[in-house]
């Protein structure tokens, strides 16, 4: 691609906040850098990934409303962890975290754990105790 012919749609999800570093060619033909603020598949593409992420997080959230799961899955989901990482996070294995995501379960769990996981989700304790959903928002 031509250096001029670097895509700048401004209509963009991150909204101008970050400049992306692409090689283009330049008038004398030789390889050079040149920014740019977006173009349209990248914004297409990031937006249906962004729909998938917050239709994840609500389909969790109705299975821990309905006593499905516990707020465990709904914050995982919610913080964009796997189970692996979350286990990893939580210095558990990976078994004990899918087990923490059954409501009888995360009933029992100590204050320590408790706080452990509000720690890794970023949240007060005392939502994640009372089984506050605290609102997904997709990242500006």
């Amino acid at each position: 691609m031509k250096k001029d012919e670097v895509p700048q749609d401004g209509d963009n999800l991150h909204h101008g906040t970050f400049k992306q570093l692409f090689y283009a060619v330049d008038q004398q033909g030789d390889y050079t850098t040149a920014t740019s603020i977006g173009w349209e598949p990248e914004n297409v593409a990031l937006s249906q990934a962004w729909d998938e992420v917050e239709q994840r997080v609500a389909d969790t959230k109705s299975k821990v409303e309905a006593g499905a799961l516990s707020p465990v899955a709904y914050y995982m989901e919610r913080t964009l962890l796997d189970l692996p990482l979350l286990a990893l996070k939580a210095g558990k294995f990976q078994w004990q975290v899918k087990r923490h995501m059954k409501p009888q379960v995360f009933k029992g769990l100590s204050d320590k754990m408790i706080d452990r996981y509000a720690e890794i989700f970023g949240i007060p304790a005392q939502a994640l105790r009372s089984g506050e959903l605290l609102p997904f928002k997709r990242p500006a």
